[in-house]
């Protein structure tokens, strides 16, 4: 008979488990980093306040609403983020490759979205980028308007107002004025167009394209005798700026140079304007899940690198206090709004 220590598995050496008792290798999922998106010059979106500590779920119930909102004034097919190939899976396709698709479609889903929120550290303040067809002007001003008319249900419980942007950019004195010249020229300089006085020859520069009042739809302008612009009908705006976080911008640096882009013959009124150019100007913190892996010597220069200093420009109509400053709540509240639970 044999004996039965020759039966026995041989143990490996000390301190390790012996053959038959070694774990099972787990199976692991790659992990997927999530990158938020960013505010870059030349986007447009809207700035969002909203109540203390309910920051996400403002954004949750935004995107529902925004993306509501859109189906209504522009139809479904702008709202359909999801590509027709991250639609179309084969059965016979594996695990993995089934997951790579899903990720892939809500990766695609994300860019191609009307409304892409962006992560801020800043209480109570959310931002939202958007795409065409929207244009944040137009979109938030239908919006308020239905709210005050009774048109819409109130389905927000946690947002207060929307500013919405026409164009982002860098917070530098450079940058201002870039943004500026695009977003006034459409509606103080006729369509889009500039004619500026450089020598003794004319220097055109294009505008922002976005919709027009109906008198700003006119010929293009020819320089008169004394160098001003012909053909321009005269307008009364005023100037608005909303600072946080920021010591980069002084106020009224930023109100005396858009005053300058804007130019004669148009004039300054405060309380009778027929224009309001809306400047925001914050200092928001980049997401830490895509900021890249640097090694910095004091914690002031990784502060400074994380941190980004952003503007933004608009301009709205004189109904703009009507609408209550387009404080969605109080409108809500003032029109006696039904909410939908």
């Amino acid at each position: 008979m044999m004996d039965e220590s020759r039966k026995r598995k041989t143990d490996g050496p000390p301190g390790q488990e012996p053959m038959d008792k070694k774990k099972k290798k787990q199976w692991q999922m790659p992990k997927k980093k999530f990158s938020w998106p960013q505010i870059e010059p030349g986007d447009a979106g809207i700035w969002v306040t909203c109540d203390m500590h309910k920051e996400g779920l403002c954004t949750v119930e935004l995107k529902d609403f925004f993306n509501e909102c859109a189906t209504s004034f522009y139809g479904d097919s702008t709202t359909d983020g999801v590509s027709a190939e991250a639609k179309g899976r084969d059965s016979n396709d594996d695990i993995e490759a089934e997951i790579n698709k899903e990720v892939k479609g809500m990766q695609d889903s994300e860019q191609e979205a009307l409304f892409a929120p962006v992560k801020l550290d800043i209480p109570c303040v959310l931002f939202f980028k958007t795409r065409e067809p929207v244009e944040p002007v137009t979109f938030v001003q239908r919006v308020c308007e239905e709210a005050m008319t009774g048109e819409a249900r109130r389905t927000t419980r946690f947002v207060k107002r929307l500013t919405p942007m026409a164009r982002m950019g860098k917070a530098t004195e450079k940058n201002l004025e870039d943004v500026a010249k695009a977003v006034l020229a459409p509606v103080f300089h006729a369509e889009g167009t500039v004619a500026q006085k450089v020598g003794s020859s004319t220097k055109l520069i294009s505008g922002y394209n976005y919709h027009l009042p109906d008198d700003c739809r006119k010929p293009p302008m020819q320089l008169s005798r004394r160098g001003h612009l012909a053909n321009m009908i005269e307008r009364q705006f005023a100037i608005r700026t909303t600072i946080r976080n920021n010591h980069a911008m002084k106020r009224d640096d930023i109100i005396k140079r858009v005053a300058d882009l804007v130019g004669g013959p148009h004039t300054v009124d405060l309380n009778n304007y027929n224009q309001l150019i809306l400047v925001d100007v914050y200092r928001v913190s980049a997401s830490p899940t895509s900021a890249p892996v640097v090694v910095y010597t004091s914690i002031t220069a990784a502060a400074n690198d994380l941190d980004q200093n952003v503007l933004g420009m608009s301009i709205v109509g004189p109904d703009h206090e009507k609408l209550k400053r387009f404080n969605l709540a109080e409108i809500y509240d003032a029109s006696g709004a039904i909410s939908e639970d």
